[in-house]
C-alpha cells in the first residue's frame, strides 16, 4: 500500500512538472466541485472524498472502485443529513462548543483504545482530513440537544405504559431472548430503495468474509440508536421483534450475521450475540422497560423529524 502511496505520489509530481498551471487548476477544480447543495450550504467533492477515506479507513471496508461507488450514495445522505443537523440547531440557536467536539473525539479515541495524539496522527498518516470527523461530532452533538430541546419533552411514558408491557413480558416467560447488535440502514424515499439494498447486501457479504468488523460497519453507517456503541441492542424479548427479523434471527447461529432484512422503514442486518430463555429472574426491572420505551418512541420521533427537515429543504444533489 506504501510503496503505491509514493508511486501516484510520483506521477502526480511529474505531470505537475510538465503543466503546472494547468494541473493546479484543474486538481483545485475538482476537489471544490460541488456535489450537493442543502438549503444554503453546499458540499464539495472533497467533503464526500474526506468522509469516503474515513469511513474505508474505519470500517475495515477495501478501497476499491466498486466499494466507493456502492457507499458514495448512503455517504453523501449522511453528509445531507448532517447539514440539515446543524442548520436545525442553528435555527434553535444550539452552539456546539470547541471544547465538546474535542470531549466526543476523546470519546472515539478511547473506543479504539488509543489516546487523541496517537489517534489524530494515525488519521494524518491515512491521509484523512480530521475536520471530517469534527464535523461528523459536531453534528451529532447538535442534532443531540436539538432532539433534547425539541422533542423530548413530548416522549410521555406513562405507569399504565410500563405496567402493560411487564404484563406482557410476563406471559412470555419460558420463550427466548436475544442479545444482538444491529445495523440499520433507512429507506428515506423510493428512489433510494435500490440503493439502500445494494449497500446492505454489501456489508453482509464483508462481515461474513471478514473484510470487515460488523461493530465498525454499525458504528459509521448505522441509523439505529446503539450505533455508537457499535449498533448494541441489548437484550430482545420475541414479543419486541418483527415478523421479519424473528424469522432472521432464527435462521442463525451464535455469533452469525442475518441476511439483509427489509421492513417497512428499511434494512436491518443483526449480529446474534446470544440467546437465552426469559425467566422471571431475567424479567427487566421497571426503570430498565421506562428507559426502553422512551428511547423506542424518541428515535420515532427523531427520525420522522429528520425526514421532515429534509422535506422541508432545498436539496439539489449533482452526482
Amino acid at each position: 500500500m506504501r510503496m503505491t502511496f509514493y508511486m501516484r505520489l510520483f506521477f502526480v509530481f511529474v505531470l505537475t512538472l510538465i503543466c503546472m498551471v494547468p494541473m493546479t487548476k484543474s486538481l483545485y477544480a475538482a476537489t471544490q466541485e460541488i456535489v450537493a447543495v442543502v438549503n444554503e450550504d453546499a458540499i464539495s467533492a472533497r467533503d464526500l472524498a474526506t468522509r469516503m477515506r474515513l469511513i474505508i479507513a474505519s470500517s475495515g471496508l477495501q478501497n476499491n472502485k466498486e466499494i466507493r461507488a456502492k457507499l458514495t450514495p448512503q455517504i453523501l445522505s449522511s453528509l445531507i443529513n448532517e447539514q440539515l443537523m446543524l442548520q436545525e440547531a442553528r435555527k434553535m440557536n444550539i452552539r456546539i462548543e470547541r471544547a465538546e467536539v474535542e470531549s466526543g473525539f476523546l470519546k472515539v479515541a478511547t473506543q479504539n483504545k488509543t489516546t487523541p495524539a496517537k489517534f489524530k496522527a494515525m488519521l494524518n498518516r491515512g491521509g484523512i482530513d480530521i475536520s471530517t470527523m469534527y464535523m461528523q461530532i459536531e453534528a451529532q452533538l447538535a442534532w443531540g440537544k436539538v432532539v433534547q430541546k425539541r422533542l423530548r419533552p413530548r416522549v410521555i411514558i406513562s405507569e399504565r405504559d410500563v405496567d402493560d408491557t411487564l404484563e406482557r413480558i410476563r406471559a412470555k416467560v419460558g420463550s427466548k431472548e436475544y442479545l444482538t447488535a444491529e445495523i440499520f440502514l433507512p429507506i428515506d424515499n423510493v428512489k433510494s430503495e435500490k440503493q439502500v439494498k445494494h449497500l446492505s447486501n454489501r456489508l453482509v457479504r464483508e462481515i461474513k468474509s471478514g473484510k470487515a468488523s460488523f461493530f465498525s460497519l454499525a458504528q459509521q453507517f448505522s441509523k439505529a440508536a446503539g450505533a455508537v456503541s457499535g449498533g448494541d441492542t441489548g437484550w430482545l424479548q420475541e414479543t419486541q421483534l418483527s415478523e421479519e427479523i424473528l424469522t432472521g434471527l432464527q435462521a442463525i447461529k451464535k455469533n452469525q450475521v442475518t441476511k439483509p432484512i427489509k421492513t417497512l422503514s428499511g434494512y436491518h442486518i443483526l449480529f446474534l450475540r446470544d440467546i437465552r430463555i426469559l425467566t422471571e429472574d431475567t424479567m427487566p426491572s421497571r426503570d430498565q422497560i421506562y428507559y426502553s420505551l422512551g428511547t423506542e418512541r424518541l428515535e420515532k420521533l427523531q427520525r420522522r423529524h429528520l425526514l421532515d427537515l429534509k422535506a422541508a429543504s432545498f436539496i439539489d444533489v449533482r452526482v
